[in-house]
């Protein structure tokens, strides 16, 4: 694999990380590129589950009765990689920051790596890579479009575009993506417009109504998401929570806060093309198909809600 990197990675971990490289690292080093990349005068936001727990601090502790960080006492990486997105105009001077300034290594670009809408870097000592997207996020079963949102938060991308990236998955909704939309959806409220600490559902159910495949997705997502935390004691198993763990509020916050979402999302007047997609419906394929079934283990999380009669 050596031909794929302009020179030889070699993993050099301080003894004292046991062999994995700590959360608070990954953390530190996210926010230290968006950082340094300002001074710079470039735009580069976290996205992804890391983004998702940069942005909901004040909810570790509900993370982690869920079961999606884990207990800080005991030696566990929870974490590959770092993910962030950028605009295409940056492309030339962030390759540039990031090799020659940060020293980070990029790989040669391959058909699997998508090199028009993506670039991966390798950390000089081998301690976990970074995916760069650029504009939108295609890798996706329904892209989302970046441009013009970015400058909207910092160090991450907007709380609405972490909860699209999630409730847009179709095909490989997995344990992880439940709990990062239910920590979003507990630390964050629902409002209709813009700001930092809030999810703009307006803007949200503005998009979906313009996309009858995504509006599916995303409703149907949002709907499962409901029944499960709702009956919570049934599926306690099926996604790994312990019930006994999350109190009455939670819950009803959670639920409050889909119900109000849906509700917006319904009661936006949706396009004519929309109504046109509607007509067909599932007779034809609405998403992107970017994962597979057979790479992914199934329909992800919601295989346990397939198990019964709606």
């Amino acid at each position: 694999m050596a031909w794929l990197f302009d020179k030889e990675i070699v993993r050099r971990l301080p003894e004292e990380w046991g062999g994995i490289v700590p959360t608070r690292v990954f953390i530190d080093e996210a926010i230290r590129i968006v950082e340094e990349a300002e001074k710079e005068g470039l735009i580069i936001r976290i996205i992804g589950g890391l983004a998702i727990r940069i942005h909901s601090m004040d909810f570790e502790d509900f993370a982690r009765d869920i079961g999606r960080y884990g207990d800080p006492s005991k030696k566990q990486q929870e974490y590959s990689d770092i993910d962030f997105m950028s605009y295409e105009k940056h492309r030339k001077k962030l390759t540039k920051f990031l090799i020659k300034k940060l020293g980070y290594i990029k790989r040669r670009a391959t058909l699997s790596s998508a090199a028009s809408v993506r670039q991966i870097y390798f950390h000089k000592d081998g301690w976990f890579y970074i995916d760069v997207f650029y504009d939108k996020l295609m890798v996706a079963n329904h892209p989302i479009d970046f441009r013009g949102r970015l400058e909207l938060d910092k160090p991450t991308v907007p709380l609405t575009e972490l909860l699209l990236e999630k409730i847009q998955m179709w095909e490989a909704f997995s344990e992880k993506d439940l709990k990062d939309t239910l920590i979003l959806l507990r630390a964050h409220d629902i409002s209709d417009k813009d700001e930092r600490e809030i999810i703009n559902g307006k803007y949200i159910a503005k998009l979906l109504a313009k996309d009858w495949g995504f509006w599916y997705t995303a409703t149907t997502n949002l709907k499962n998401i409901k029944r499960i935390i709702a009956n919570l004691d049934k599926y306690s198993k099926d996604v790994n929570i312990d019930p006994s763990k999350i109190s009455r509020e939670d819950i009803d916050v959670i639920i409050e806060r889909i119900d109000k979402l849906l509700k917006m999302i319904d009661d936006e007047p949706k396009t004519f093309g929309w109504k046109m997609r509607a007509k067909i419906g599932t007779r034809k394929k609405w998403y992107n198909p970017v994962e597979r079934p057979d790479t992914v283990g199934g329909f992800g999380i919601w295989e346990a809600l397939k198990k019964e009669v709606s």
